[in-house]
């Protein structure tokens, strides 16, 4: 039998142990947490570049300051304007030089938000 003398000193080990185990799973939690923060900080620059090329490729107009959500929607609306300059009247497409498509897109958003654009209403849209 041990005496409480070398019971306690037992005991005195096993605390000291733990701490050392505790340390290392601080130190182990650490250094995953931030190789999940470079991960996540890497992502994020990936999506912002992406959002930046869309932005550089959709025409907007001057005053537009677009965030994320705004930039998949009026992303979208630039297809569907480009279905509509494709699929013109029936009668094929639509002459529509390249360099005037910004200018078009930025009147027809406009007619579209006025509801006066004549694609939604006379073209169905891809898929329907």
């Amino acid at each position: 039998m041990l005496s409480a003398a070398g019971k306690r000193a037992g005991e005195r080990s096993l605390r000291s142990k733990r701490r050392a185990s505790a340390c290392v799973s601080l130190q182990e939690l650490h250094s995953q947490r931030q190789m999940a923060n470079n991960r996540e900080r890497h992502r994020t620059q990936l999506l912002n570049s992406a959002f930046h090329e869309l932005r550089q490729i959709i025409p907007t107009l001057p005053s537009d300051k677009l965030s994320k959500i705004q930039t998949l929607r009026l992303a979208s609306r630039y297809i569907e304007f480009l279905y509509c300059v494709l699929h013109g009247s029936g009668d094929g497409p639509l002459p529509l030089p390249y360099d005037r498509l910004s200018s078009a897109f930025s009147a027809w958003r406009m007619e579209e938000e006025q509801g006066m654009a004549v694609c939604k209403s006379v073209y169905p849209a891809p898929g329907s």
